[in-house]
């Protein structure tokens, strides 16, 4: 009887998204880093393109400086082309960890994802606004943080932020609120998260 090959890993480009202080890059950074796959920030893109340092504090207001709709859309497209030229060097997967709050730029990973013979997958971070402030209160006391998410930020994402509808099968809601451990035995047990 023939030794069949073993099957090949399914490609995955998952995102961690949600809106500020959501937990998605504490989430996503883990994940990553106990599936040994490429992570890339939207923060740390974004000052990287802007010529900045990954701490530099840039509190610019919504859509302005480097939060403007043009370098936003910079900054998804540099880490879509990042996932492509891994997944192109045989990686199997890669997390990508922004806000993706609006669904034009959740159907840009779908397509991108398609082109390479991978599914996508959306790890939608939620907590409560009170977890939200009490970790945006921790970042401002950070001299290393790289977001500079703030509580207007929060505040302008809830009238903005397009989240997922039922539709978006590939989207799992995750509550932030316990621990690192067990949100990452929780998305172990997840069949999408496989690959």
């Amino acid at each position: 009887m023939p030794l069949r090959e073993p099957a090949a890993a399914v490609k995955t480009l998952a995102v961690f998204m949600g809106m500020t202080a959501s937990g998605k890059s504490t989430l996503a950074m883990a994940w990553a880093k106990r599936c040994q796959a490429a992570y890339y920030n939207t923060d740390r893109v974004r000052k990287e393109l802007a010529g900045l340092q990954a701490s530099d504090r840039r509190p610019d207001g919504v859509g302005q400086g480097i939060y403007s709709s043009a370098l936003t859309a910079q900054t998804y497209q540099a880490m879509l082309d990042r996932a492509a030229e891994d997944f192109a060097h045989g990686a199997s997967l890669v997390v990508l960890d922004g806000s993706y709050g609006q669904r034009a730029d959740r159907d840009r990973v779908r397509e991108a994802a398609a082109r390479h013979g991978a599914q996508s997958l959306f790890v939608f971070c939620v907590c409560s606004a009170e977890e939200v402030k009490r970790r945006l209160a921790v970042r401002a006391a950070d001299t290393d943080a790289v977001s500079d998410g703030r509580w207007e930020i929060y505040l302008h994402q809830l009238q903005s932020f397009e989240a997922p509808g039922a539709f978006e099968t590939d989207c799992i809601r995750l509550d932030t609120e316990q621990s690192v451990a067990a949100m990452l035995e929780w998305l172990a047990t997840q069949p999408s998260m496989q690959g």
